[in-house]
């Protein structure tokens, strides 16, 4: 019997819209920098797989600025707000990765993915900035902001973190084992 057959083989309609809205949106995470430590690659690379079975996902790893040194705060975090602008569009749903963003509960973060799938949000860019955070153009242009946690964790830490949330968010909306409540 296929998943969505129900006993008789009957298609369940809640089953297939459920289904397709899942593989309809994508979801993109944009970062400054690569990550030098391969237990984060590959913690990573383990929860991106995964993803595949739930949303259209893409990390977007923007190269670190050239000659820092010779920059201001202002500076870099301007020269970054241009590179990640040029990966955003105009109807992209923008988060940014913000100690100072709303808090979920993974119960509550899976329900908000939900309720953008069903408003038909086709695509949801997620930013973490570089080490002095974002430029306010890049603010400006968010439609809000995400804490993962009021402590600070390293740049490539919250990938790794966000990437996992993300696959937990699915399998919460999916009622799969992944969560435990």
């Amino acid at each position: 019997m296929l998943p969505m057959e129900g006993k008789n083989g009957a298609l369940k309609l809640s089953e297939l819209f459920k289904n397709l809205y899942f593989c309809i949106m994508k979801i993109s995470l944009i970062c400054i920098g690569k990550t030098d430590d391969k237990y984060i690659e590959e913690g990573i690379a383990v929860y991106t797989k995964r993803l595949k079975h739930y949303c259209n996902f893409q990390l977007l790893v923007i190269p670190d600025i050239k000659n820092v040194k010779n920059l201001s705060e202002s500076q870099q975090k301007e020269k970054e707000a241009q590179l990640i602008l040029k990966n955003i569009s105009n109807q992209d749903y923008v988060l940014l990765l913000d100690e100072r963003g709303k808090s979920y509960s993974s119960m509550e973060f899976s329900a908000f993915l939900e309720k953008q799938q069903i408003a038909s949000v086709s695509h949801i860019v997620l930013v973490i900035g570089g080490p002095y955070g974002f430029d306010q153009t890049v603010y400006d242009r968010a439609n809000g902001k995400l804490s993962l946690s009021k402590m600070t964790f390293s740049h490539q830490m919250v990938r790794l973190f966000f990437v996992e949330q993300l696959y937990r968010a699915y399998t919460i909306m999916r009622g799969e084992p992944y969560h435990h409540e």
